[in-house]
């Protein structure tokens, strides 16, 4: 029998802040659009995600689904759950762990998006689908290490069913679409080469992370990991206070969020803010909105103050500061600091 190991609690991760709000940010509000983070080896990146979903509470689906379908979430269900409903069937629910799905490098999009019996569905007119990934990410963590090297097409297939919550899958004219909401986590090493300006802009927020140069910092990260590889059981055990503090956090935030509306000042600021800084198009004033309603949220808020703004302009505009190919995105966050204060006083 398989023993499981015991996850790094998210709570003990020494410093990385923007980082981890960017994971909680994405988590209480996933039409946010992901996060893409980047940084060097060594710097908790994989360990953030995995210790992400530990730190969530497990969820009730439909018993049997193949893909997850939230028990209560009728309005999102698959269409097999949706037929059985139809015929009158009763469903039953089941505890189903939140789980961190991860996509290989060497995936097809048939892997990916799943495929269809063609020769089933002209012989029996019916559709068999044969489910891939974002089937099993439906109501998860989908992430994707190194996806600078993964395929545009792949990226781009990743990025539409996570902004519209659905995977769609067409062959020969015959289609099928089932529930495919999920938190979408990248990570990259920018050293093996970057993703396209277009498919940057598409991940909601971007974060970039350095080992701390911080030298009482740096001890704290060794004396965390030398404790919890000598005794996993009992770190954990320290960390359970603080764990189920955050994760009754989250969740009122969830359940908070979408009762928050942005007045006309928010929408003013965000797109001042993008006007400013020249950002083309409009998806960074949209995310900078959702991204400050989901730090309202969490900070127990029920409007939107300009800290909660700025706070998600640095999540959202570092990545979409790029004006020409292969020139660095740079974001300075004093000079925006500054002006948002002007703009305060205007």
């Amino acid at each position: 029998m398989d023993v499981k190991r015991p996850i790094y609690p998210f709570t003990a991760i020494v410093g990385q802040e923007a980082m981890k709000e960017a994971l909680i940010l994405n988590v209480i509000s996933p039409s946010i659009g992901g996060v893409l983070i980047r940084g060097e080896k060594g710097t908790a990146k994989s360990t953030a995600v995995r210790a992400l979903a530990a730190l969530l509470p497990p969820r009730q689906v439909v018993k049997g689904c193949t893909f997850g379908c939230t028990f209560e979430d009728e309005e999102h269900f698959c269409p097999d759950c949706r037929k059985k409903l139809t015929m009158g069937e009763e469903l039953e629910a089941e505890t189903a762990s939140m789980r961190v799905v991860e996509l290989p490098l060497s995936s097809t999009e048939d892997r990916v998006a799943g495929t269809l019996d063609l020769e089933h569905a002209l012989k029996k007119g019916q559709k068999r689908f044969e489910p891939g990934v974002l089937a099993q990410a439906n109501g998860n963590i989908l992430y994707v290490d190194e996806v600078n090297l993964l395929d545009d097409h792949l990226v781009d297939l990743l990025l539409d069913a996570a902004a519209m919550g659905v995977n769609f899958v067409e062959r020969e004219g015959v289609s099928y679409s089932h529930p495919a909401r999920f938190v979408l986590v990248g990570t990259m090493n920018p050293e093996e080469g970057d993703l396209r300006p277009q498919l940057l802009d598409r991940f909601g927020l971007a974060i970039d992370v350095i080992g701390e140069h911080d030298m009482h910092l740096r001890k704290e990260v060794i004396r965390r990991r030398l404790a919890f590889d000598a005794d996993p059981e009992s770190f954990v055990r320290s960390y359970s206070e603080q764990q189920s503090e955050l994760t009754s956090r989250i969740l009122r935030a969830r359940s908070e969020v979408s009762h928050i509306v942005p007045d006309e000042n928010t929408l003013d600021m965000a797109v001042e803010i993008a006007l400013h800084l020249g950002v083309d198009g409009h998806r960074a004033d949209l995310t900078i909105v959702k991204a400050a309603i989901a730090v309202a949220a969490y900070d127990r808020k029920d409007k939107v103050d300009f800290d909660h703004i700025l706070r998600a302009a640095r999540l959202a505009l570092p990545h979409r500061m790029r004006r020409r190919p292969f020139e660095e995105g740079y974001l300075d966050i004093k000079e925006l600091e500054e002006w948002v204060q002007k703009f305060k006083t205007d």
